[in-house]
C-alpha cells in the first residue's frame, strides 16, 4: 500500500526524472529530432530534389502547385511540451495515466534544460490552458511538472478544437512541439504541423487496450459522471476493441499524412526507454 502523500509522490517522480536525464539521456540532444532548424526564411515553389517533408500543404492546396518552407539554421532550439488533459486521463484507482504523463513531460523538460535549449510548457485542461513561459531555469520547469501532477481532471471535458487553436496562436516561434494526450478522441494536429515539428506522445493504460472480461458491472464516465450498467463479456470486449482499433488506425493515418511522428507509452512502461528510442 502506497503511504506517500501526493507531494511526496511528485517529488520522487521529479528526482527520478532528473537522475535519468543526467545519466541515461545525457548527450541525447533534442536537436537531433529536427533537420535544418526552425528560423523561417521564405516560401518558394517546389523544385525537383527538394525534401517533400518541407511542402506547405495548405498553401499548395490554395495555389494549385507545391510550395515549400525554407528554413535557416537555428542556433537555439525551442522545445514546447503541450499536455491535453481531461477526465479521459483519469483511469484506474491509482490515476496512473496522469502520473505517467507528468513523468514524460518532466523528462522532456529536464532534457531541454540540460541541453541548454528553451523550454515552454502548456497544461491544457477544461478550465484553463496554463502557460510556463520560455525558460532555461529549473524552478519554472518543476512548477510546470507539479501543475500537471495536481491538475483536477475528474468530470472534466477538454474542447480539443479550441485548445489547439489557442496553442497555434500562442506558440509563435517555430518549435519542436511535443503533444501529450491519451488520444482517445479525434485530435487534429494539422494546423500545428504547418508551423512546427510535431511529435505526438500517446499515454495509455494497458487495460484500455487489453480489457478483462467482467460480469455485470457499472461503468462511470470520468468525463461527465454518467453511469452505464452492463455485462462486459466477450462480445462487449470485441465490439469495444473493434472501435478502438478503427479509431487508432484513423489517428495514425492522420499522423502520417502530416509527417507527425508518434510513440505510445503505457503506464507500466519505463518512459525513458521509449524516449531514448525516439532520440536515437
Amino acid at each position: 500500500m502506497n503511504t506517500l502523500t501526493p507531494t511526496q509522490q511528485w517529488r520522487m517522480l521529479t528526482l527520478k526524472a532528473k537522475r535519468q536525464v543526467y545519466t541515461l539521456l545525457s548527450g541525447q540532444n533534442l536537436s537531433k529530432l529536427h533537420g535544418e532548424g526552425y528560423d523561417f526564411s521564405q516560401l518558394r515553389e517546389y523544385q525537383t530534389g527538394d525534401d517533400i517533408r518541407k511542402i506547405n500543404w495548405l498553401l499548395t492546396a490554395k495555389m494549385g502547385k507545391p510550395y515549400i518552407k525554407e528554413l535557416h539554421a537555428d542556433r537555439e532550439l525551442s522545445v514546447v511540451v503541450a499536455a491535453l488533459i481531461d477526465g479521459s486521463l483519469y483511469f484506474g484507482s491509482t490515476n496512473a495515466k496522469q502520473k505517467k504523463l507528468t513523468e514524460v513531460a518532466t523528462l522532456l523538460a529536464y532534457a531541454t534544460q540540460h541541453n541548454g535549449n528553451l523550454f515552454t510548457g502548456f497544461c491544457c485542461t477544461q478550465q484553463i490552458c496554463s502557460i510556463t513561459p520560455p525558460t532555461k531555469q529549473i524552478y519554472p520547469i518543476e512548477q510546470f511538472s507539479k501543475t500537471l501532477f495536481d491538475a483536477p481532471l475528474l468530470y472534466t471535458n477538454l474542447d480539443h478544437k479550441s485548445t489547439l487553436q489557442e496553442l497555434f496562436t500562442h506558440i509563435r516561434k517555430p518549435s519542436l512541439l511535443f503533444v501529450l494526450s491519451d488520444f482517445l478522441e479525434d485530435v487534429d494536429l494539422s494546423l500545428l504541423s504547418q508551423k512546427h515539428e510535431v511529435i505526438a506522445i500517446i499515454i495509455r493504460d494497458a487495460e484500455e487496450e487489453h480489457p478483462k472480461r467482467l460480469s455485470e458491472v457499472t461503468f462511470t464516465s470520468s468525463k461527465d459522471g454518467k453511469q452505464l450498467q452492463t455485462h462486459f463479456n466477450k462480445k462487449s470486449i470485441e465490439n469495444y476493441l473493434s472501435k478502438l482499433k478503427a479509431h487508432d488506425h484513423k489517428l495514425q493515418g492522420h499522423f502520417t499524412a502530416y509527417n507527425i511522428r508518434f510513440i505510445k507509452i503505457f503506464t507500466h512502461d519505463e518512459a525513458v526507454g521509449k524516449l531514448l528510442k525516439l532520440f536515437a
